[in-house]
């Protein structure tokens, strides 16, 4: 698919943070999205038949993107480091099965998780910022996420103020995020856009491109807390915008699909929505990532069943 004509403002955008005139005229200036083709284009994507071998190699693909994920408040270290256990190995009884890309905690958790997967490729990552709400002073936000990252944390998901964003205080958002990107340090952000709040798919693209802008490493979807959210049209908006900003600056920055994915079927429909739309390039761990926590499991019955051609029931993988 072509890449966007976007406004011609002779200013680098990723400096539009600095003016809040500039970064609202360009958002504003942003061409908006055809519903209709939108949709249509996501739902033709989700329906393209995979071959076998290939089907093998995207759920190892897809094993390898997930963000195994407990956020509850009943959470305690022993379940965390029994989901660390599970992200390491996934398939006890498979030593090929890979492990997934993170583990994603509270940040109370972080020190516990960080302890359970030293040593090895998986990362951590820790909400903050006042998830899932967002709702708290700037100091607490920057407090919250700087306690994580110095826990262990890897990987930080914030979550953007949906209200400033959708009373039109653009540069407050940006401000925010880029002042949570510095409190980060080496720690990787991504940056939640909680889609099932933003209402329109134009809003999804503005918002979009006000945290590309702002610095996020990763856009994500959802805090997996509001629903609709990994919708495969909110995911094609998402992809054009991180597509069209490394064609604009050469960055390649990272996409997240988080919330309502549980079906294997669902994750390789939203790999082939990666592959079509930014390329081969953004489909590793390093530029993609699928937040879950049911997920794993149907992967792993859909991998066994075409290594046996049975498909196993649930209590033959090792649940969370």
């Amino acid at each position: 698919m072509a890449a966007l004509v976007l406004p011609d403002l002779d200013v680098d955008p990723r400096t539009l943070g600095d003016g809040e005139a500039a970064l609202t005229a360009f958002l504003r200036g942003l061409p908006g999205v055809d519903r209709v083709g939108n949709e249509r284009r996501a739902a033709q994507l989700a329906t393209r038949s995979l071959k076998q071998d290939t089907k093998r190699a995207l759920i190892d693909l897809a094993i390898r993107t997930v963000d195994l994920t407990t956020l509850e408040g009943a959470d305690t270290p022993a379940r965390v480091r029994s989901l660390c256990a599970r992200a390491l190995r996934p398939d006890p009884a498979d030593a090929e099965v890979p492990p997934v890309a993170a583990v994603c905690v509270y940040p109370d958790l972080v020190a516990t998780a960080a302890e359970a997967v030293a040593g090895s490729s998986v990362r951590v990552a820790a909400v903050a910022t006042a998830f899932p709400s967002g709702r708290a002073s700037r100091t607490v936000k920057l407090t919250d996420t700087r306690e994580a990252v110095a826990a262990g944390a890897d990987e930080i998901d914030m979550v953007i103020d949906r209200g400033a964003f959708l009373s039109g205080r653009y540069g407050a958002v940006a401000d925010e995020i880029r002042a949570v990107k510095e409190v980060c340090g080496d720690a990787h952000l991504k940056v939640i856009l909680e889609t099932g709040e933003l209402a329109t798919y134009d809003n999804v693209r503005r918002a979009s491109w006000l945290a590309l802008i702002a610095g996020a490493d990763t856009i994500k979807t959802s805090t997996g807390k509001v629903s609709p959210a990994a919708t495969h049209p909110v995911a094609l908006v998402m992809l054009q915008a991180v597509r069209d900003f490394h064609l604009m600056t050469g960055e390649p920055r990272g996409v997240k699909v988080a919330g309502g994915i549980r079906t294997t079927k669902d994750a390789l429909r939203h790999l082939v929505l990666v592959n079509e739309t930014v390329g081969a390039d953004w489909l590793t761990p390093d530029r993609y990532r699928i937040g879950a926590s049911g997920l794993l499991t149907d992967l792993l019955l859909q991998r066994q069943k075409l290594r046996t051609g049975v498909y196993g029931s649930a209590d033959r993988v090792t649940l969370d």
